[in-house]
């Protein structure tokens, strides 16, 4: 009989020692157990599929194919399709911040604009101020970069930019201040007016860099809306970053980084060497799609949905959580935050609320500074009303039961 013959497992290559400060997502990891036909999750950040406009979307790729599919599927610049950023500087004047097309710059989703500003301001130990919590992919990020964090509170008025002045006591002045402003992912607060004239004139006075990401700005479904920081900022401080993931669809994976001119040509320089171009086929039928299509309609009709889901996201919190649970808020966007009961931890009750088969995003990762296991992030964008309120007396069980 043949001796069974033992094969050593290889040696594993050595990696950058920047790799030991990246960990992989814990919504992504979390999505690979929660997103079960069976659990109803809100863990995801998923905008609803069911309002995607498909047929539109189809229909842009199949003209863009009969009428200029040789073109659509070459090379093409960097900076990306003229008329998609002369559409998108339309767009941003709408809302009172005035661009041309030279000081926009076509990205893989907003996501990768935080990956390219990262890349040309930060070098190892830079320090980066973020509020806490804050966007986990940014964090994920600015680790990979070797930046420290400098951390600031924040509030139901978001980013509490009376601590900024503080911080300049720091061994390293702060070489970027990264916020959501509005809708803020986790939280789903919104930086108030107040605070946005201060953070600027403070970026302003100092001459540090703001970028300021702005995924679901347009998402407001309550209250009025607020100028971006881009609008009010006259010195070239401010990056800004917005995305059609949220508002179309984000299979498409177009976004786009607004802001001085010098800076969004040293951002095309390092898109260069990361992917060339964004995808030369979803650019032209984005750009036809946006040419036909009522936009801003289409807006409206996510708004509606979004604060009528938000609205039963809360009313079923009201009706189910026990007491010492409480939530934020939000105006707008996907998500709402919530603070579990005192001694209650959410890293603890996520394998618990699997079982009863249901899912949410535990609140420690968000954390730039010491993670704090008492808040969970919940998503209402991507369950109709009926599901929100039964996944929500299943979730105030769990927790009740805890207690």
């Amino acid at each position: 009989m043949t001796a069974a013959i033992s094969i050593p497992a290889p040696k594993p290559f050595p990696l950058a020692q920047r790799m030991s400060r990246m960990k992989a997502s814990a919504v992504r990891e979390i999505l690979k157990v929660a997103e079960r036909p069976d659990v109803l999750s809100f863990a995801g950040g998923l905008p609803a599929p069911e309002l995607f406009p498909v047929e539109a979307i189809a229909q842009a790729h199949a003209e863009v194919f009969a009428e200029e599919g040789r073109a659509a599927l070459q090379y093409s610049t960097t900076e990306g399709y003229g008329p998609l950023r002369e559409w998108i500087c339309a767009h941003l004047a709408r809302q009172g911040q005035h661009a041309t097309t030279d000081q926009v710059l076509i990205t893989n989703g907003s996501q990768q604009g935080i990956d390219l500003v990262a890349k040309v301001m930060l070098d190892p130990g830079d320090v980066v101020v973020v509020e806490n919590p804050s966007y986990l992919a940014a964090l994920q990020t600015f680790s990979g970069y070797e930046a420290s964090y400098a951390v600031v509170g924040s509030d139901d008025q978001g980013m509490r930019v009376d601590e900024l002045e503080g911080l300049l006591r720091g061994a390293r002045k702060p070489k970027l201040i990264y916020l959501v402003p509005n809708f803020q992912n986790p939280k789903g607060t919104t930086l108030s007016l107040e605070r946005r004239h201060a953070l600027v004139r403070f970026a302003q006075r100092h001459r540090i860099l703001i970028l300021e990401d702005n995924p679901y700005g347009e998402l407001r479904f309550r209250g009025e809306h607020l100028p971006s920081l881009a609008s009010l900022d006259k010195e070239g401080v401010v990056v800004s970053l917005g995305t059609f993931s949220k508002t179309l669809a984000p299979g498409l994976r177009i976004g786009w980084a607004a802001g001085p001119k010098e800076l969004v040509r040293t951002l095309t320089v390092v898109k260069q060497s990361a992917d060339l171009h964004t995808a030369t086929v979803a650019q032209r039928a984005t750009a036809r799609l946006l040419s036909r299509f009522d936009y801003y309609a289409n807006l409206e009709k996510l708004r509606a949905v979004y604060g009528e889901r938000c609205q039963s996201m809360l009313t079923s919190l009201e009706k189910h959580m026990p007491e010492g649970t409480r939530w934020t808020q939000p105006d707008g966007g996907m998500f709402l935050w919530v603070e579990l009961p005192r001694g209650m931890s959410a890293d603890t009750l996520f394998p618990i609320a699997l079982e009863k088969r249901v899912a949410f995003v535990p609140g420690a990762p968000f954390f730039a500074s010491e993670p704090r296991t008492e808040f969970m992030r919940l998503n209402f964008s991507n369950r109709p009303p009926e599901l929100i309120e039964e996944g929500m007396r299943r979730l105030g069980a769990v927790i009740a039961a805890q207690k």
